[in-house]
């Protein structure tokens, strides 16, 4: 694990979870402002790009989320995960406060906790494979209420041109 990583003596040390981690803490954690106890990470700064950087995001968050249930997450704290990049792909979406938001709302790092928390309880029942069926199920439906919230949202700009 990162040595600047938060994540690294709650979680079991297995190759892909160091992975999730890792790019965790470069998406939310990974620089601070000099005199500040404020960090941020690569999530709000590329979600600065029009469109595309919300799409790049919300991959990113996604693939973290897969990759974690993978590891046999319950049910509903992959749910909890997926409302945690819901609000951050719909809100961040949103000109000016959705750039705002994203250097505040870290929903990386959150998941990233609910993760800890799982694992500090013990709970590692099932194989995982339901609970990746229903992580894909709503990164789906997510995704697609994102792509159709951009849409109108790129709709309502161009008319004012």
């Amino acid at each position: 694990m990162s040595e600047n990583s938060p994540y690294k003596n709650d979680i079991p040390d297995t190759p892909l979870l160091r992975w999730v981690s890792r790019l965790s803490f470069l998406m939310d954690e990974q620089f601070s402002i000099p005199g500040t106890k404020f960090r941020f990470g690569l999530d709000p700064l590329i979600n600065l790009i029009p469109f595309g950087g919300d799409i790049a995001g919300f991959a990113v968050s996604g693939g973290l989320v897969l990759a974690m249930a993978s590891k046999g997450l319950t049910s509903k704290i992959v749910v909890l995960m997926c409302i945690n990049i819901l609000l951050d792909s719909t809100i961040g979406a949103i000109p000016g406060i959705g750039q705002v938001w994203d250097f505040f709302f870290k929903s990386n790092t959150r998941n990233m906790r609910l993760m800890q928390e799982y694992y500090r309880e013990g709970k590692h029942q099932g194989s995982g494979k339901n609970t990746i069926v229903l992580a894909l199920v709503i990164l789906s439906l997510i995704f697609i209420l994102l792509i159709a919230i951009l849409w109108a949202l790129a709709a309502w700009l161009i008319s004012w041109f």
